[in-house]
């Protein structure tokens, strides 16, 4: 465990090893922080995020830091981090400190000026975000709100949203999501079990339909219909 702690010079060996540690370590503490802070950075997350990836980062490159100090380190900010978005959750003014409320950027298809400069963004990146969302005219804009994690919500004005079968009052399906029964050549049965069949339906059914054995399948899903769709390896 000499690699653990501090060195005068560290082997290759060594600093391998290091690597292998907090590689593992910080998934671990990736596990704890939970799915919000990898898919969206807020303020809280991105000041945690900061702080962690250098007091991990300086051992790695440094012999003489020893790896326990900045395991230490971090497992006590992990503990602060859940602690607060706890105390987040029970308190509003907290709440309010580490996600503010959105910020309107345009209203009406008038730009606010004064929400560009709370957001701190420019109205070239204003224009730019609308773009990727196919608003080719500002004026289209009913309401566009800077989030918390730094993405802006767009609103189109009723007359240029898109129309639904709802507006023609046409009939619609139930919405039902396919499951995947075969992955990677995989027999699922676990969705089979829930679908009331078994492996060797699966297997007479596709050889009936395609004339392929699950080997030659990449996946392989089912419809609320039993309807099979089949995608081959290319």
């Amino acid at each position: 465990m000499d690699f653990f702690h501090s060195q005068e010079s560290l082997t290759a060996i060594q600093w391998i090893l290091r690597a292998i540690v907090a590689y593992f370590f910080m998934l671990l503490v990736a596990k704890v922080m939970g799915q919000r802070s990898i898919s969206q950075l807020r303020l809280l997350d991105f000041v945690i995020a900061l702080i962690i990836g250098n007091i991990i980062a300086h051992p790695l490159s440094d012999e003489q830091l020893g790896l326990k100090g900045s395991m230490l380190t971090t497992s006590v900010l992990i503990i602060l981090y859940t602690a607060s978005v706890i105390a987040g959750l029970k308190s509003r003014k907290l709440r309010k400190f580490f996600e503010p409320p959105p910020l309107p950027l345009i209203e009406n298809g008038q730009i606010l000026y004064e929400g560009l400069a709370k957001a701190r963004i420019s109205l070239d990146y204003l224009l730019s975000e609308s773009r990727k969302e196919k608003i080719d005219d500002v004026q289209k804009i009913a309401l566009a709100l800077w989030e918390p994690d730094g993405k802006i919500s767009f609103f189109l004005k009723p007359q240029y949203q898109h129309t639904t079968p709802k507006d023609f009052n046409l009939a619609t399906q139930t919405f039902d999501l396919p499951r995947t029964i075969i992955k990677e050549s995989k027999i699922i049965a676990s969705e089979l079990l829930q679908l009331n069949k078994d492996e060797r339906w699966l297997r007479n059914t596709i050889k009936t339909m395609y004339h392929v054995e699950p080997d030659e399948i990449l996946l392989a899903t089912i419809d609320k219909n039993e309807q099979i769709k089949i995608f081959l390896y290319k």
